[in-house]
């Protein structure tokens, strides 16, 4: 069949069109840049235009023929971008993607929000009923992307929005990579004690919930948690990808809140300046905020069955950073 995968030459979206295009089906992508793998993608078949979901003309002439939409496009979440960027790209080009796919004739949209929407979790492990309370305007973005999804599923749109956890796995040039890039100089700082709980998601395991949330029948307008079989705590994280690395890392303990405090001003000082600071309060909070989940909707639903370990995946992702010079 012919499937649209917008966001489909960045980490996630390749993956899911390599999956796709292994599998026989004919692929076309959209994205607003050509990515890390966009010359590989193209030998191995994909159809790639280089464009905005925020495009009309364009989304309804790349949905035309497709029997399937994945829509992963999004906005992602940078210091000092300004907000309309997230609601053009995340809610009205989750709009534009939804009304092309109806006059198209689409069979399925998959839409890919993210955990963060419920925000910090106070009483983990959380389930798709915790309540929703992003606490950035990139979180808000998407979850309103949900509710224009859910919005055409009223209308008639068969639809499926997909809540992953934190997604990594080779191919990832950028989420994981701090981490081990610090692990590996066998020194991390960890802000505060490390007990705060982290959701992993091997992208192949993400990657089959996407596949499935295809065809699965009883799901419309659903939403699901998908991550790994289970979560740690973010100590535990550290010291597994020291494992998957083969390396022994010393873990040193500072106070939290002087941590925030300096990200807070770094944020201040770089609303001034070009580039990304090196510290902000939202990588700050990856010290002491919870996000652990139940699966068990996606399981009982969609059939989802994460095949592969999260120490398999974080070993699997050592070796490809090793081979690709990232580390």
């Amino acid at each position: 069949m012919r499937v649209l995968v917008t966001g489909g030459t960045g980490f996630t979206g390749s993956h899911l069109v390599r999956r796709l295009l292994n599998m026989g089906h004919q692929v076309r992508v959209l994205d607003n840049q050509p990515g890390l793998f966009h010359d590989e993608l193209k030998r191995l078949g994909a159809d790639i235009t280089i464009g905005s979901v925020t495009d009309r003309p364009l989304v309804r002439r790349l949905t035309d023929g497709c029997e399937i939409v994945q829509h992963m496009a999004a906005a992602f979440r940078e210091v000092n971008r300004p907000k309309s960027v997230y609601w053009n790209v995340n809610v009205e080009g989750t709009r534009i993607v939804c009304q092309a796919a109806v006059e198209a004739g689409v069979r399925r949209v998959v839409y890919c929000s993210t955990q963060g929407v419920h925000g910090n979790v106070d009483h983990p492990p959380g389930d798709e009923d915790t309540p929703i309370e992003p606490e950035d305007y990139y979180q808000y973005t998407k979850y309103q992307g949900e509710v224009v999804v859910n919005q055409f599923v009223d209308q008639g749109l068969e639809a499926v929005t997909l809540r992953p956890m934190a997604i990594f796995g080779p191919g990832d040039p950028a989420r994981f990579l701090m981490i081990y890039r610090r692990v590996a100089k066998g020194r991390f700082i960890m802000a505060g004690p490390g007990r705060a709980l982290y959701h992993p998601l091997y992208i192949d395991n993400l990657v089959d919930a996407f596949l499935l949330a295809q065809d699965a029948q009883g799901v419309l307008g659903r939403a699901y948690l998908i991550g790994d079989e289970e979560f740690v705590t973010i100590k535990d994280l550290v010291l597994r990808i020291a494992k998957a690395m083969g390396v022994e890392v010393q873990i040193v303990h500072v106070p939290f809140w002087p941590v925030y405090a300096v990200s807070a001003l770094c944020e201040l000082v770089y609303k001034a300046l070009p580039g990304e600071p090196p510290l902000f309060r939202r990588r700050a909070d990856w010290f002491r905020q919870n996000r652990a989940f139940k699966i068990d909707r996606a399981r009982r639903e969609l059939g989802y069955d994460p095949k592969v370990s999260v120490d398999e995946g974080l070993r699997r992702t050592a070796v490809w950073y090793r081979e690709n010079g990232y580390l």
